[in-house]
């Protein structure tokens, strides 16, 4: 029997694309020429949509859960660990076998999968990559929904605008940030911190952006260190008293340097920073940071996955974004 899998090679597109073209998305963007080739494929391959499989007493999914990270990038780096957590239990609940793999292992494991869970940000090429193995494929922490995949994210910009609101109110008006910046494991791609962008737009609609208060590096506590050391040089007596950090990580180092000269944190210098990862209540002074619901974020994916594969018709993809709540600690006024 002819799969999405046999019409996509056929057709030289994605079985994600042929998957929507079949079920009629209107939110597909293809050339007329491609949807009707696609059509045509299907047919003379008599291909029929089949009943999904859905998992007996004696029978369970196999699920495939990759992420973008190595094993010690997730160590180093608790954000990740707590998403894939959340999956795992899940997978636990539903009596789920689950394939887990990081970045540096062979994709040769990925085959005879139910369903693909994806970890983090991934090119182009690597999005393709991954669907050879699965069409039931869910991202998590990444928009994917042009590349016709379901997506689990967080709603960046309200957090953004929940911290300024909180700094300005405080009577804050010089804000600086630190922020992170990455690229996919395969170098292919480059990607900005969307926080960065919410924090240059709420701030300058104010009037009080100034972007010599702006770093940008990756996302650790060294890169946080080195950024906030420069900051100190470059400015001196006339640093900023608020910041806004992009991840624990990244404030784990500002809060070092800081410390190493002389600067009281809160007192002389409030830091708010992101994720509230397990480390952030336990370092000292303890981070005032908003809170992530990373494991609510695995399982709303694993959800997303389980009701792909227990459909009867291919789905059409959906993003799931999530709410997040500012945790005020010692770290800030």
């Amino acid at each position: 029997m002819a799969t999405i899998k046999d019409i996509a090679q056929a057709a030289g597109v994605s079985p994600a694309t042929v998957s929507r073209v079949l079920n009629y998305d209107p939110a597909m963007s293809v050339s007329d020429g491609t949807r009707k080739k696609i059509f045509d494929i299907a047919e003379q391959l008599n291909y029929k949509k089949s009943r999904k499989r859905k998992p007996s007493k004696t029978q369970t999914y196999r699920i495939g859960l990759i992420e973008w990270y190595t094993e010690q990038e997730e160590l180093d780096d608790l954000y990740y660990y707590s998403i894939r957590l959340g999956i795992e239990k899940k997978t636990q609940e539903l009596g789920y076998e689950i394939l887990r793999m990081f970045q540096n292992d062979s994709l040769d494991q990925l085959k005879d999968i139910d369903g693909l869970i994806a970890i983090g940000k991934f090119s182009p090429a690597q999005i393709q990559q991954l669907e050879q193995y699965s069409n039931h494929l869910v991202f998590v922490d990444s928009d994917t929904l042009n590349a016709g995949h379901s997506c689990v994210t967080v709603d960046f910009e309200n957090a953004v605008r929940k911290v300024l609101e909180h700094f300005i109110n405080a009577g804050f008006d010089q804000i600086g940030m630190i922020a992170g910046q990455e690229r996919t494991s395969d170098q292919a791609s480059l990607i900005s911190d969307p926080r960065l962008t919410s924090f240059q737009q709420y701030l300058s609609d104010k009037g009080i952006f100034q972007a010599d208060l702006v770093k940008v590096g990756s996302f650790s506590s060294e890169s946080g260190y080195q950024m906030m050391t420069e900051l100190l040089s470059e400015h001196k007596d006339k640093l900023p008293s608020a910041f806004f950090i992009s991840s624990d990580a990244l404030a784990i180092g500002a809060l070092r340097a800081l410390q190493e000269h002389g600067i009281h944190v809160p007192q002389d210098v409030s830091i708010i920073s992101f994720n509230d990862t397990s480390i952030a209540k336990y370092i000292y002074p303890s981070l005032s940071t908003v809170t992530v619901f990373t494991e609510e974020m695995g399982k709303q994916a694993l959800h997303i996955l389980d009701q792909s594969l227990a459909s009867e018709e291919d789905s059409i993809p959906y993003m799931v974004k999530l709410s997040t709540k500012l945790t005020i600690r010692e770290s800030s006024i």
